[in-house]
C-alpha cells in the first residue's frame, strides 16, 4: 500500500512538472517600453521606407559623380552588299562586305559647372535624408509610446471595472439579506441589481477595448502572438537639463536647434538655392571632347580604304533659341526657393507653438495629479464609511451608489492623469528633438553594462 502511494505521488509530481513546463513554453512575452522601442526601430515598415529613401539619395549621388567622368564605349559594324562594283579601270568602288570597329572616349561639360552643382545637390540630399530618417524614427517612437500608455491605461480601466463589479456584488448581496429580514424594500435590491448589471457591461467593454489597444500596439511595433506589458517606474521627473521657472524659453531654443525636421528644411533651402544656380547654367554653352580609335576592313578592299585611324575632336554647342525653356526653368527654380524659405519659417513658428503647447500640457498634468490623488483617497474613505453605515442601517442604497460612482470616477481620472503626465514628458522630449537621443542613449548604456558583465 505504501509503495502504491509512493508511485501515485511520483506520477502526480511528473504530471505537474509537465504542465508547468508547457505553461512556461507558451507563456506570453513581456515587454517594457524600451523593449518596444528597440523592436519598433528594427521592424517598422515606415522606418524601412525612410531608410530606402536615404539609399536612393546615395545612389543619386553616384549618378551625379558618374557624369563627371568621361565615357568609354566600343562600337562595331558589319555591312554586306549584294555584289561588288568596279570602275571601268577595274578599281573596286563597292566591296562585298565591310566591317568597322573601335573605341570612343568622350566627355561633355557645361562651362557653368552645372555638373558640379548637381553633385553638390546630391550630397546635400543625403544629409537631408538622414535628418528625415531621424525625424521619422522619433515620430514613430512617440507613436509607440502613445500606444503603450494607451494599453496600460485601458488595462487599469479593466482593473477598476473588476473592482467595481466586486463592490457592487457585495452591495447586492448585502441588500438581498436586508430585504429578506425586512429592513429595506425590494426596490433597494432592484437598484443594486441594475447597478451591478451596468458595471458588468462596462467590464465587458473595457476588456474588449484592451484587446483592441493591444492589437494596435502589436501592429505598430510588429509583435506577433500574445504579450504582456511591463511597466517600469521612471519617476515623475522633469526632462533633464531644464527648470520649470525658465523652461519654456530654453525648450523653444533647444527645439529650434535640435529638431531634425527644421535641420532638413534648412538643407532644403540650401538645395533650392543651388538648383537656381543649376538652372541658370543652361544659359552657358556646353563643351564636348572626344577621342576615337577606329579600324576598318573590306573585301575586296577599295582604293580609299583606311584600316586604322585615331582622331580627337572638340565641340562647343549653345542653343540660341529654345522657346523660352531656360527662362521657365530658372523661374520655376526661384519659385521653389521661395517656397523652401516660407516652409522653413512656417515650421519655426509651428515648432514654437508645439513646444509651448507641450509645456503647458505638462504643467497642467503635473498640477492636477496631486489633486486627483487626494480626491481618490477621500473617495475611498468616503465609500468605506458609507458602506459601514449601510450595514447598520444608517445610510440608504442611493448613498452607496453615489459614493461608488464618485470612487470609480476618481480612479479613472487618476489613471488618465498618471499616463497623461508620463506622455506629456515624452511629448516634450519629442517636440524638442531629444526623444530619439534619449532612447538610443539608454540602449547604448544597457549594451555597455551587458558587455561589462560578460
Amino acid at each position: 500500500m505504501t509503495r502504491l502511494k509512493f508511485l501515485l505521488v511520483t506520477h502526480l509530481l511528473a504530471v505537474l512538472l509537465a504542465v508547468l513546463t508547457v505553461n512556461s513554453l507558451y507563456a506570453a512575452e513581456e515587454y517594457s517600453l524600451p523593449d518596444l522601442y528597440k523592436i519598433a526601430l528594427e521592424r517598422s515598415e515606415r522606418i524601412k521606407l525612410s531608410e530606402e529613401d536615404m539609399y536612393i539619395s546615395e545612389r543619386a549621388k553616384d549618378k551625379a559623380v558618374s557624369v563627371l567622368f568621361p565615357r568609354l564605349s566600343t562600337f562595331g559594324n558589319f555591312t554586306g552588299y549584294s555584289e561588288d562594283k568596279r570602275s571601268s579601270a577595274g578599281a573596286v568602288i563597292q566591296p562585298d562586305y565591310s566591317t568597322s570597329w573601335g573605341l570612343r572616349l568622350d566627355q561633355s561639360l557645361s562651362i557653368s559647372g552645372r555638373e558640379f552643382d548637381a553633385f553638390k545637390i546630391s550630397k546635400d540630399n543625403i544629409e537631408k535624408s538622414k535628418y528625415d530618417l531621424y525625424a521619422v524614427r522619433e515620430e514613430y517612437l512617440f507613436g509607440v509610446s502613445f500606444a503603450y500608455y494607451d494599453v496600460l491605461r485601458v488595462k487599469k480601466a479593466v482593473d477598476i471595472a473588476k473592482a467595481n463589479v466586486e463592490r457592487l456584488t457585495k452591495h447586492r448581496d448585502a441588500a438581498a439579506i436586508r430585504v429578506k429580514v425586512g429592513e429595506v424594500t425590494k426596490t433597494v435590491l432592484l437598484r443594486a441589481e441594475a447597478e451591478l448589471s451596468g458595471a458588468q457591461s462596462e467590464l465587458v467593454r473595457a476588456e474588449n477595448n484592451l484587446s483592441f489597444t493591444k492589437a494596435v500596439l502589436a501592429r505598430i511595433v510588429g509583435l506577433t502572438g500574445d504579450y504582456n506589458l511591463k511597466e517600469v517606474s521612471e519617476g515623475n521627473q522633469y526632462p533633464a537639463g531644464y527648470k520649470p521657472e525658465d523652461a519654456l524659453g530654453l525648450l523653444k531654443e533647444a527645439a529650434l536647434l535640435g529638431r531634425a525636421e527644421l535641420k532638413s528644411l534648412d538643407i532644403q533651402k540650401k538645395i533650392a538655392g543651388d538648383q537656381v544656380k543649376y538652372a541658370r547654367g543652361l544659359y552657358w554653352p556646353t563643351i564636348s571632347i572626344e577621342g576615337v580609335y577606329s579600324g576598318r576592313d573590306e573585301d575586296p578592299p577599295t582604293a580609299s580604304l583606311t584600316k586604322e585611324s585615331i582622331y580627337a575632336g572638340l565641340k562647343l554647342s549653345f542653343p540660341f533659341f529654345e522657346g523660352g525653356l531656360r527662362r521657365a526653368e530658372v523661374m520655376e527654380a526661384m519659385a521653389k526657393q521661395r517656397q523652401a524659405d516660407l516652409v522653413y519659417e512656417d515650421l519655426r513658428k509651428r515648432i514654437n507653438v508645439e513646444v509651448e503647447n507641450a509645456y503647458l500640457d505638462y504643467m497642467t498634468q503635473k498640477g492636477v495629479l496631486k489633486s486627483l490623488e487626494d480626491r481618490l483617497a477621500f473617495a475611498r474613505d468616503n465609500y468605506s464609511a458609507i458602506s459601514r453605515q449601510f450595514e447598520f442601517g444608517l445610510a440608504n442604497s442611493i448613498d452607496i451608489m453615489d459614493t461608488n460612482t464618485l470612487l470609480v470616477t476618481a480612479e479613472r481620472q487618476l489613471v488618465d492623469a498618471v499616463y497623461n503626465y508620463k506622455l506629456s514628458i515624452l511629448k516634450l522630449e519629442r517636440v524638442t528633438g531629444r526623444l530619439l537621443k534619449r532612447v538610443t542613449g539608454k540602449q547604448a548604456a544597457v549594451k555597455s553594462q551587458d558587455t561589462e558583465k560578460k
